[in-house]
């Protein structure tokens, strides 16, 4: 298994959780990518966006049927006046050991806050990014919300544009 995923399946078996991940060679970058690769609606797929706010990187959770608000994430990162933007790219890869498109929800090599789309709460199961662009893993939502230590939050965005 490729080094990246298989430490994104030893961080899930450390918190109890055991996954399986999946490869798929024409990548899973996007959302859109990632469910027509696994099958399933664009709305189960995590999309780990990585972003500044006041110096600090935190984590949201996205369901891929939507688009992160940055005024919405600050306020409920209790920093409603707080400067908030996309993390840039080494940022990224060095509080998460991981390069953007490839960020998995948990293990990561510094802790993160996190804040999780309530939307991803309404599936079974959804799909998230294994640590490259090409590989992903199912998880429970609950078990997402469990692992990643994230607080579910009712308004992080709202619906894509089609």
């Amino acid at each position: 298994m490729q080094p990246a995923a298989q430490r994104v399946v030893d961080a899930a078996a450390d918190e109890g959780l055991s996954i399986e991940v999946r490869e798929f060679p024409e990548g899973t970058r996007t959302a859109r990518d990632a469910a027509k690769a696994v099958g399933v609606e664009v709305g189960q797929i995590v999309k780990s966006l990585a972003f500044e706010l006041d110096g600090e990187i935190v984590l949201a959770l996205v369901s891929g049927a939507n688009r992160l608000d940055e005024v919405q994430l600050a306020q409920v990162a209790g920093a409603p006046d707080g400067r908030v933007g996309r993390a840039k790219p080494d940022a990224v890869r060095e509080a998460t050991g991981y390069a953007i498109g490839g960020v998995p929800p948990f293990g990561h090599a510094h802790p993160l806050r996190t804040f999780v789309d309530r939307d991803l709460l309404q599936y079974d199961v959804v799909w998230a990014a294994a640590g490259t662009p090409r590989h992903v893993f199912a998880v429970s939502p609950t078990d997402l919300v469990r692992v990643s230590g994230g607080l579910v939050c009712p308004a992080l965005g709202s619906p894509e544009e089609a």
